[in-house]
């Protein structure tokens, strides 16, 4: 029986950084996925991991981001790539949040780099910043990497979730836009969406939960 409904924030409630990633890519002659290429190089301990789990700042995180992909043969700052982190919300994900919190337990297991609703990926302007909030408002737990300093895929930050709610991961059912993150979770016994659009993953998250959304 489900009981709680667990979400990532960036890429689910938000469109994916990634459309921003590629853009940046072609206006500056990169090659395709290169920002992606230096975050899955090393991934356990490269820049973006250590700025998510709060081992570096801001300013480590723009040095150590240049560094490595000077390495890969083209500079790029780790400040710029934080700009691009911020998408538009998904207004039927924000909406099938509020009723799933109607009749389930509601999470937010995030890979982040400040406090939910006031890092670079959240502020990019004061309406967004308020929508971020009242999101973030709804949710029972909120699961923060760069509080937590264990990030996804560490199974650590489901098994987190899952303690703050009283629930065994049997009894979850878990979002996320990357499968990288599902994989563990699904491994523990959770119900995994991966989510690609709104659509799809609504669709999926209404079998698994037997609810309705528009």
């Amino acid at each position: 029986m489900i009981k709680a409904v667990l979400w990532d924030f960036g890429g689910v409630f938000t469109t994916s950084p990634f459309e921003a990633f590629a853009r940046f890519e072609r206006a500056h002659n990169l090659p395709e996925d290169f920002i992606r290429t230096i975050n899955s190089t090393n991934p356990d301990t490269n820049a973006w991991a250590q700025y998510e789990s709060s081992a570096i700042d801001v300013d480590g995180f723009d040095t150590a981001f240049q560094a490595e992909a000077e390495a890969l043969g083209h500079s790029v700052r780790g400040k710029d790539v934080l700009e691009l982190l911020s998408g538009e919300f998904r207004p039927r994900m924000v909406a099938a949040l509020s009723t799933c919190k109607a009749h389930y337990k509601v999470g937010c297991i995030t890979n982040n780099m400040k406090k939910a609703g006031e890092g670079p990926a959240m502020a990019a302007t004061d309406a967004r910043a308020r929508t971020a909030a009242e999101v973030m408002a709804q949710f029972d737990t909120v699961v923060e990497s760069s509080v937590e300093g264990v990030r996804k895929p560490n199974p650590r930050i489901y098994e987190i979730a899952c303690e703050r709610l009283g629930v065994r991961p049997q009894e979850a059912v878990f979002l996320d836009d990357l499968g990288i993150n599902l994989k563990p979770a699904r491994a523990m016994g959770m119900t995994t969406i991966k989510v690609v659009d709104e659509r799809q993953a609504l669709d999926e998250l209404g079998a698994a939960t037997g609810l309705t959304f528009a």
